[in-house]
């Protein structure tokens, strides 16, 4: 049987899969340990707690459809782990554990590929495969942390895919992650990217989550931003920022603005001036810009900015009020960038 058309107990609540166990004939207590030992990462077959035949009756049935990792790269430098995960039908994702002071922070794919287009990313080379299911995005925190033995507290959704482009699928993933059962993440430590799907931006207001948005920018200008953010063609900056403007006051919660910093494309003093400007006739209350400088792709010949500009763009935006800082590189010695990982395994699959 594919595993995705089996029972998806991941995807499930305690609740959900307590109703499940019990329909299959099971005692209702047999379902707090599944939901254990899935939260562990094993699989059936290593619920030892539960009767051989129910084991061999739910491997059967059900699926967790936790991914498999397939490779594993560690940064010398900082201790970032990237991680290439083979999901249950064949294709691959990418996650990137990272070390901070305040405990693990994980990135984390919301789809097999990505259909945006942005034409500095790695991710969208190919277009898209498919959405990932709530039970595949809480699988790589699962994975991960039963590979690394430790507890991960923060969650960034801005690793393949565009997570509000899987809109049902991650507001469900969001309810299972913060489950005090479960991983018990607080929605304060996650943070979710969005390359400014207007209409799911203003949906998400609404789900009343606390949750950090970060939206990707990259652009002052709508020529820039179209040429390099085909999403901008749909909704321009004024339409994006206004809809970011209500999101901040509905729920109260800072936007963060991510802006890649590409030579000789977006870098600027002129540019940063722009920003500023537009971020200020926009939005009412106060935001944060997180300056990236790109992590070049093989297939795009776009190049990263000097140190030197990302800091005058930096100074630039605080010398006019802006907040912003210029984001640490993090396991610049494995390519830490998502997209670029999964790519070459593809690539090497298909010969």
């Amino acid at each position: 049987m594919n595993e995705l058309i089996k029972e998806d107990f991941l995807s499930l609540d305690l609740a959900e899969l307590q109703a499940k166990i019990v329909s299959y004939g099971f005692p209702k207590y047999r379902a707090k340990q599944i939901f254990d030992w899935m939260y562990k990462g094993k699989d059936f077959s290593q619920m030892i707690n539960l009767p051989e035949k129910m084991r061999e009756f739910l491997a059967g049935n059900a699926s967790l459809n936790l991914p498999v990792i397939q490779k594993k790269l560690v940064s010398g430098i900082d201790g970032t782990a990237k991680y290439l995960l083979r999901l249950s039908d064949g294709n691959y994702i990418e996650s990137v554990l990272m070390r901070y002071k305040y405990g693990l922070s994980i990135c984390v794919s919301s789809q097999c590929g990505c259909r945006m287009g942005c034409r500095f990313c790695a991710s969208t080379i190919g277009g898209k495969v498919r959405d990932l299911l709530p039970s595949e995005i809480l699988g790589q925190i699962v994975a991960v942390s039963a590979d690394c033995g430790e507890r991960i507290s923060h969650v960034v959704m801005m690793g393949i895919g565009e997570p509000l482009d899987n809109y049902d699928n991650v507001i469900a993933f969001l309810r299972l992650v913060n489950l005090p059962e479960g991983l018990n993440i607080g929605y304060r430590n996650i943070s979710l990217s969005t390359c400014g799907l207007v209409p799911n931006i203003l949906r998400l207001a609404k789900e009343k989550f606390p949750i950090t948005l970060s939206v990707s920018l990259h652009a002052s200008d709508d020529s820039t931003r179209s040429a390099i953010m085909p999403v901008n063609n749909r909704y321009p900056i004024a339409e994006l920022l206004s809809a970011c403007n209500s999101y901040q006051n509905d729920t109260g919660r800072r936007i963060s603005f991510e802006y890649t910093l590409i030579s000789g494309k977006n870098d600027s003093r002129a540019a940063a001036e722009k920003l500023a400007a537009i971020l200020k006739k926009y939005m009412e209350k106060s935001v944060h810009v997180n300056l990236i400088p790109l992590n070049p792709v093989t297939e795009r010949d776009f190049k990263t900015t000097t140190p030197a500009f990302a800091e005058a763009f930096c100074r630039t935006l605080l010398k006019n009020g802006v907040n912003a800082t210029v984001r640490r590189t993090l396991g610049p010695d494995i390519n830490a960038s998502c997209g670029q990982l999964r790519r070459s395994e593809t690539a090497k699959s298909d010969k």
